[in-house]
């Protein structure tokens, strides 16, 4: 009996849910392909969700899904070298508004700025012409 209470208990190697996850998917050549993440230290991961409602909290309402359990989305996974499985992240990310307006200086003009400036001077001050940005992402 004493052998029974001591022996070491079987633990799998990384615990995962039970039941099928929500997998984001894209369009692929056959149909729909998983979509891959990185982690923020740059690794590769597959990433599933326990509802649909935390993955659209994450990716967006119109983010399409397919429901695969772990294994079966691990297996997907491992022949492109990606062996982390995340599941319910939190997506750290920019909120993506309208773009930011940031203003450069521009050359002098000789008609509309009276005051001489050396050779090769911009101006620091007085009118600005918008420099427009935006934010993009990559995924993969």
């Amino acid at each position: 009996m004493a052998e029974l209470l001591y022996a070491e208990d079987p633990e799998p190697c990384e615990p995962g849910p039970a039941g099928p996850l929500f997998v984001p998917v894209r369009p692929g050549p056959a149909g729909c392909v998983a979509r891959l993440f990185r982690t923020p230290v740059g690794g590769r991961t597959a990433v599933a969700f326990t509802t649909p409602r935390l993955l659209s909290a994450a990716l967006g309402p119109r983010q399409p899904w397919i429901r695969l359990s772990e294994p079966a989305l691990r297996s997907l996974a491992e022949p492109l070298g990606v062996r982390q499985v995340t599941v319910d992240p939190r997506l750290a990310a920019q909120p993506v508004g309208p773009p930011r307006t940031a203003t450069v200086p521009r050359d002098p003009d000789p008609e509309t700025d009276p005051a001489p400036h050396p050779a090769g001077a911009r101006r620091t001050t007085g009118p600005t012409e918008p420099l427009v940005g935006a934010l993009t992402t990559r995924n993969g």
